[in-house]
Parts: C-alpha cells; sequence; structure tokens
C-alpha cells in the first residue's frame, strides 16, 4: 500500500562531489531523507519496472534510511531492489554489482571517510546505470528538485529483513537481500594472480590490513585471510560498527598511525594498508617507507601488467588535477594518454567508459580501474600484492627504483578543516583576482610561470567544468594547488597541495616537509592562511 506525504523543501540539500553530506540529526528530521531520495527519482528517466541496488558503510542511520529507500522505491515503481545482507555494501561492491547485473542505478548509503555516530556524519549519493556517481547534469537537476518538491511516495510494508539472505516483497516489488562480499571477491579473483600472491604469503610475507572498523571488513577477512592465506589476525578490526569503534576511518597517516607504526617496527609485517568507511579509499605502507597516494597511482600504472588484467597494456592513466604529475610520466613512457579531471570521481567515468583511461587515481588515497566505476581500496592493495608477488622485492625497492627511472615528485596536502566557510570563500575569491597578474613574479628563488583557475573540458562529451581550483606552476615545474573540499559536512575545508619535482637520484632521500618548505611558506603568503582563516597550521598533513 502506498501512501503520499506533502512535505516543504529543506535548505542547502545540494550534492557535493560524493552526494549529500550532512550531520546525522539533519538527515534525522522527519521528511530530510525522504526528500532526498524523491527529490533522486523525480530527476531520473524510464525507471519504472527497473531494478536499484542499495546498500551503505553500516554507519550509524544505515539501516534505518535503506529501509526507507526500498519503500520509496516500491512506492515509485522500481521492479526489483538488490541490498546487501544487514545493509552492507561497500561502494566499490556496489558500483560491480549495479555493472554485473545491469541495475538501473544505486543508493549508496555513506559518508565516505567522514566518522559516524549519532552526532557524525551520514550522506546519500545514486550511482548511474555505469555504475559511477552520477555526473553534474544529474546532481543538478536533483538539487533543483529538493528546492521544490511537496510531496514523497513511500509503501506503508513492514520492514525487509535486511539480516537473512533472501527473496522479499515490498507491495509489487522483489527485494533480494544478497551476501555483499561474494561477486566482489570473484571479480578480484579474476583480476589477479591468487596463486602468486597465496605462495608469497606462505613463504612468509606478512600483510596487515586495518578494516579500521568500516564496511571493508568483511571483504579484506574473506579475500586475504580465506582465499589467500594470510594468518588469522592479519586483518583487524574487520567489523563495521555504527561509529566506527570512536575512530576517524580515514586511511592516512593521522588516523591510521598505530599501522604505519607497526609496518616501521622493527618486527613489524612487510606490508601495511588500511581503507576508509565505505571502502573506496586505501593507504599502503612498505617496511621502511610510506607510500603516497600519488606515487602510488604511478607504480600501480607502470607495473600493472604484470597483473592477469592489464598485461595487455593500459589504454590511459587518468588522475585529479591536485594528484601529482608522477603518473604522467609513466604515461608519457608507455606512450598512453595521460588525462587532467577535476576532484571527485564521476568525472573519470566517461573516459573509462570510452576506453581512453584503465586506471584512475586521486591524491586523497583512491585508486582504481576499469573494472568498476568507483574508486577502490581494496583493489589496489590486492594490486600492490600482485606486483610484490611477481616481482619478488620489497615495497621499498620497488618505490626507490620507480623514483631513480622517472624522478621523484616531492608531494604533500595540506588540509585546514572546519574553516569558517565565508572566510574560505573569502580567501579563493581573492586569490582568483590576483590570477592575472601572478605569471613573472617571484618568491625566494621560485618564479610564477603560470596561474589559473582549473577549467575541464571533457574530451568524450565536451562538458566544461569550470572554478576547479586555483594552480600556481613554476618555472622550476613546482607548483601549488588550493581548492575547497567538498567532501565535509560542516564549515569548510581548504586543501593546499605542493609539489616539487626532483630529477636527481641523490636528492631522493630529502625529508618531503623540508624540500617543500619554500614552497609552503609561498601558499601562506600568497594567500594569507593566517590572516584570513585564523589558523597558524594545518589540521593534517599528508
Amino acid at each position: 500500500m502506498t501512501k503520499t506525504i506533502s512535505t516543504k523543501p529543506f535548505d542547502g540539500q545540494k550534492p557535493g562531489t560524493s552526494g549529500l553530506r550532512k550531520k546525522v540529526p539533519v538527515f534525522s528530521q522527519p521528511h530530510y531523507a525522504e526528500n532526498f531520495i524523491q527529490s533522486v527519482f523525480d530527476s531520473l528517466e524510464d525507471y519504472k519496472g527497473k531494478t536499484l541496488v542499495i546498500g551503505g558503510d553500516g554507519r550509524y542511520l544505515n539501516r534505518e534510511v535503506i529501509q526507507t529507500a526500498i519503500k520509496m522505491a516500491a512506492a515509485n515503481g522500481f521492479g526489483k531492489v538488490m541490498v546487501g545482507q544487514g545493509g552492507i555494501l561497500s561502494t566499490p561492491a556496489a558500483s560491480n554489482m549495479i555493472r554485473k547485473y545491469q541495475a538501473f542505478g544505486g543508493i549508496i548509503l555513506s559518508a565516505s571517510h567522514n566518522p559516524g555516530g549519532p552526532d557524525e556524519d551520514f550522506g546519500i549519493k545514486y550511482n548511474t546505470a555505469n555504475g559511477g556517481p552520477a555526473p553534474e547534469r544529474i546532481t543538478d537537476a536533483i538539487y533543483e528538485r529538493t528546492k521544490l518538491i511537496d510531496r514523497y511516495r513511500i509503501s506503508e510494508a513492514d520492514d525487509v529483513p535486511l539480516d537473512e539472505i533472501g527473496s522479499y516483497h515490498v507491495d509489487d516489488m522483489e527485494v533480494e537481500v544478497f551476501d555483499p562480499v561474494t561477486d566482489y571477491a570473484a571479480l578480484m579473483e579474476e583480476l589477479f594472480d591468487f596463486e602468486a600472491i597465496r605462495s608469497t604469503i606462505a613463504g612468509g610475507f606478512r600483510i596487515a590490513f586495518d578494516a579500521m572498523s568500516a564496511v571493508t571488513g568483511p571483504y579484506a577477512r574473506e579475500i586475504l585471510e580465506n582465499r589467500l592465506g594470510a594468518p588469522e589476525g592479519s586483518v583487524r578490526n574487520f567489523v563495521p560498527l555504527e561509529d566506527f569503534g570512536g575512530h576517524h576511518p580515514d586511511p592516512n597517516l593521522v588516523h591510521a598511525k598505530a599501522l604505519y607504526d607497526e609496518v616501521m617496527s622493527e618486527d613489524g609485517p612487510d606490508f601495511g594498508a588500511a581503507s576508509d568507511g565505505d571502502g573506496d579509499r586505501n593507504m599502503v605502507v612498505g617496511k621502511g617507507i610510506f607510500i603516497t597516494p600519488s606515487d602510488s597511482l604511478a607504480i600501480l600504472a607502470a607495473n600493472a601488467h604484470l597483473a592477469p588484467a592489464y598485461k595487455v597494456g593500459l589504454a590511459g592513466i587518468a588522475r585529479s588535477m591536485p594528484t601529482s604529475q608522477a603518473a604522467d610520466r609513466v604515461a608519457e613512457k608507455l606512450g598512453i594518454g595521460a588525462y587532467e579531471t577535476p576532484t571527485g570521481w564521476k568525472f573519470f567515468g566517461n573516459l573509462l567508459d570510452a576506453g581512453k583511461a584503465t586506471l584512475c587515481g586521486e591524491e586523497s588515497f583512491g585508486t582504481g580501474s576499469n573494472h568498476v566505476r568507483e574508486k577502490d581500496g581494496l583493489w589496489a592493495v590486492l594490486l600492490w600484492l600482485n606486483i610484490l608477488a611477481v616481482r619478488g622485492e620489497s615495497a621499498f625497492d620497488i618505490v626507490k627504483k620507480h623514483w631513480a627511472e622517472y624522478g621523484r615528485n616531492y608531494y604533500s596536502r595540506h588540509d585546514y578543516e572546519g574553516i569558517e566557510t565565508d572566510a574560505a570563500n573569502g580567501l579563493m575569491g581573492a586569490l582568483r583576482d590576483k590570477l592575472s597578474t601572478l605569471p613573472g613574479t617571484t618568491f625566494g628563488d621560485l618564479t610564477v610561470k603560470e596561474a589559473d583557475d582549473f577549467a575541464y573540458h571533457d574530451p568524450v562529451d565536451g562538458s566544461v567544468s569550470k572554478n576547479q581550483g586555483v594552480r600556481i606552476m613554476f618555472e622550476t615545474g613546482s607548483r601549488v594547488v588550493f581548492r575547497l573540499s567538498g567532501t565535509g559536512t560542516s564549515g569548510a575545508t581548504l586543501r593546499v597541495y605542493l609539489e616539487h619535482f626532483e630529477p636527481d637520484p641523490a636528492r631522493h632521500e630529502d625529508d618531503t616537509q623540508e624540500t617543500l618548505a619554500t614552497l609552503i611558506a609561498y601558499a601562506e603568503h600568497i594567500a594569507g592562511i593566517r590572516e584570513r582563516t585564523g589558523r597558524d597550521a594545518p589540521t593534517v598533513i599528508t
């Protein structure tokens, strides 16, 4: 039985780079989640009778909103919903399900790497039939609808037993509750040389994987321990918790420091990795070396041919604009396309669908390929393990040899979190006003070559995305990038990206922050960060 509920618009339901993200108390308001979900459905066409995939990362409010989404899908005419058991479904696994079962699209409930809990973060995003995040034309339509919505439709049926695998019905719509791990694990086994990895682990190679009490736990435990033979306990914090155990599920040197310290210890494992709240990000650490996401993308691209799925070579490599240019050097040597896009995985979708790119990456700990249309944390870890197994070298040696061959891109990101929004917008506006006057100016031994506000011209559909971040490029090849993040839920996060290329192997052992010191000082000088935000130092440095 379907009922129509009268409602009024809520301000600010504008999707960011990864859907709508707000604090749990905001989403808990009557009609709030329903308004947004109905706005998604109202912005779509020709979905009647078709299949919708639904799942989330298990954070607080996940199960409740899944029940709401199922009932609204039934009331709006979908023919079938596929939902992960317990409401669990990693973002890359959701993309795989949409693609494998040719679903119309999917609703993913997550705030990715943001904290979870009664007063923390929640999110909803819509993925299209290719398995990727909705493009801007759809998210813009959703936002416009949220400003006008006056009713939503929902079934009065009982809740679906999410913990029981099986087939159910909500009114005339079928609901299939499925094991969220099985199809994803099978895909990974097709892509990689599990036998080589298994032999390496059996030979004493030790791995530690921190699932951060988030969604990747069940996937990593099945693949790394059950299928690849890693000893029990290799995967820790593997039970998804509503509040991620009170920790911040962001795999970086701040929030995964315990893993880093363990791998760096004298008797620690050979390789460490972590994934985030919804399973699409990764951090990788080798004995004696932290591997930056930008370097990881470049090294994976240079060695991807060692994995069965990529042995024929890559069509191209795509990276987000703030990501270091290390991958570009690999693409140049391989003679393949190199693409620079705005931040947000949705911008890679056209390149992947058109066969222009095979591997993609973002400096924010996201890497993936054309196997799905989302970044994929566990995929990146398995590709690293495949490369380590085939080359028979340590991660440390592989990184050092890569730098010797391609040069080293010293790189760091400085995040200033929770800045007052007006102050952050004022800082970016002032930077944009200076752009035309910057070329030719000097700071220390730096001379500005070019400065712009990055605009992306999609080579597939011709669309243009403007105002994607301020870039200041120097004659030495160094650069500083400023942009505001679209993944937070309160205030604004200013991200400052700093990059310096060093071709001389004799200089590859220098400290990153010391190497970038002049660029760091320039960023403060040109943007007036302290003056405009009141911040004396970044919140997080990665």
